[in-house]
């Protein structure tokens, strides 16, 4: 089997690495682990990466939870966020009134539940980062609402860390902010592949127009770059949206890749299976 590397020239490529993207989005099924063994928040690291730190944010009951990790080999260090897994979860989803993005001076409006997660988790992020080597590019991935905090995240150190040119892959991820957001991610960040299912519902929410409930305000809402169209159906709601659903649909085009990323250490990606009727 060949080993599964990251080539150092991948931030300048004008094309999305379907190698790359199988290999993240089995790093962001651990994601998925880590919350799922939050007492002991254990989970598997691919064979040639050490974990550098976990991250842990506040959701709406202001409950510490794990939301990712960071973890770091001689190719490439990769920060990795979870999606939607709990109840107050999905309550954050819905806060989509839009708050200043602080971080980042002159760079619109975005979603108010993921910014008050992802910055409740930021100086963790920053500091954890600073244990990190230089000489390597910085991957940020995730899935769901992890895509959206990887997309905040991007833009925070690209300014506000030594990683200034960070690599994004999101899975199923949701509208992350205003035009103005958009505008300017797109400016400051090269490289963001955002593969989204055609069938999947999260990528369209919260919708272009967006009104508060509560306050009556009109919000707008759009995607930052670059769409990578997928087209796969698992006959439910959640079946379109899951990561082992995202993770499989890859898998297939590149199987000999997918066995070969999934064999170090065994078992450490989602349930991968060749049959295009399978389900999860």
């Amino acid at each position: 089997m060949k080993p599964v590397i990251f080539p150092e020239q991948l931030a300048l490529t004008a094309t999305p690495d379907l190698q790359t993207a199988i290999f993240l989005a089995a790093v962001c099924g651990q994601t998925y682990l880590q919350y799922t063994n939050k007492s002991d928040g254990l989970f598997l690291v691919p064979k040639t990466y050490e974990l550098i730190g976990t991250l842990k944010a506040r959701a709406l009951d202001h409950k510490l939870e794990p939301f990712g990790f960071i973890m770091s080999s001689p190719q490439a260090t990769i920060v990795a966020f979870r999606g939607t897994s709990s109840a107050v979860d999905w309550i954050s989803d819905f806060i989509a009134q839009q708050t200043t993005f602080s971080p980042v001076k002159q760079a619109g409006q975005t979603h108010k539940g993921f910014t008050d997660i992802y910055l409740s988790m930021r100086e963790q992020l920053l500091d954890i980062l600073l244990q990190t080597p230089l000489d390597r590019p910085l991957f940020i991935t995730g899935h769901s609402l992890g895509g959206a905090l990887a997309t905040l995240a991007a833009l925070d150190l690209s300014h506000n860390s030594q990683y200034q040119q960070p690599i994004v892959y999101t899975f199923g991820a949701p509208r992350v902010g205003d035009p103005t957001f958009a505008r300017y991610y797109n400016k400051y960040i090269a490289t963001h592949w955002r593969y989204q299912n055609e069938f999947d519902i999260v990528p369209h929410l919260p919708p272009l127009v967006y009104q508060s409930p509560n306050t009556k305000k009109t919000y707008l809402y759009i995607h930052v770059k670059e769409e990578v169209a997928r087209s796969f159906r698992y006959g439910t709601v959640s079946g379109n949206h899951i990561l082992e659903s995202y993770f499989n649909d890859l898998a297939k085009e590149n199987p000999d890749d997918a066995r070969s990323i999934c064999s170090q250490p065994p078992g450490w990606c989602p349930v991968f299976t060749e049959d295009d009727d399978s389900s999860f």
